[in-house]
C-alpha cells in the first residue's frame, strides 16, 4: 500500500489501523480518529487494503464513505482495484459491499445451526462446570484472602468467586 501511495503521489499523513477489532464493529477506536481526521481535512485520500476489511455491514461503510465524500476525501481500495471518486467505483463498491454483507450473514447462520446441531446431540457447549465449594470461599475471604487471591488458589475465575459471594 505504501509502495502504491508512492507511485500515485499520495502523502501517507498516518496508518490508521484498528489491531484486535472486528470490521462488523461499527465504533472502531482507529476508525473514529480517521473520521475525526477527515473531518478536519487532514488528508485528500483513505486508502485501503481491500473494501471487506474496512466494514462488513452494507449500510456502515455506506455511510462512512457518503460522509468522506461530503467532506471531499477520496476512497481508494487497492486489492479491490476501485476509485470510489466515479460513479462505476461506487457501483461496484455497493455490490461488493452486498456480498461481503451476505457471506456475513451466511458465517453467522452457519454458525448457530452448528450450535443447534450440537445441542441438538447432546453436546455440552462452553467451558465445563466446576463445582465450586462456597463455604471454603466465605473462609478464605473471612481469613483475609483478597478475590484474585481466592481465585487463583481454587483455580476458578474472578468473576465465580464474586458471584459466589454475592449469594451469602
Amino acid at each position: 500500500m505504501r509502495e502504491y501511495a508512492v507511485r500515485r503521489g499520495l502523502e501517507i499523513i498516518n496508518d490508521y489501523t484498528d489491531h484486535g477489532i472486528f470490521g462488523s464493529r461499527e465504533s472502531r477506536p482507529r476508525l473514529n480518529r480517521l473520521m475525526a481526521d477527515a473531518q478536519q481535512r487532514r488528508f485528500d485520500a483513505v486508502l485501503v487494503w481491500k473494501v471487506d476489511r474496512f466494514g462488513r455491514s452494507l449500510r456502515h461503510p455506506v455511510n462512512v464513505l457518503a460522509e468522506l465524500g461530503a467532506l471531499g476525501v477520496a476512497f481508494i481500495s487497492l486489492r479491490d482495484n476501485l476509485d470510489l471518486s466515479t460513479p462505476s467505483g461506487r457501483l461496484m463498491f455497493a455490490v461488493i459491499g452486498a456480498i461481503a454483507e451476505f457471506e456475513r450473514s451466511l458465517i453467522q447462520e452457519r454458525v448457530r445451526a452448528g450450535l443447534l446441531n450440537a445441542r441438538a446431540k447432546g453436546q455440552q457447549l462452553g467451558r465445563p462446570h466446576r463445582i465450586v465449594d462456597r463455604d471454603t470461599i466465605l473462609r478464605m475471604k473471612a481469613e483475609g484472602a483478597s478475590l484474585r487471591q481466592i481465585a487463583k488458589q481454587l483455580g476458578i475465575g474472578y468473576g465465580t468467586v464474586r458471584a459466589r459471594l454475592q449469594l451469602s
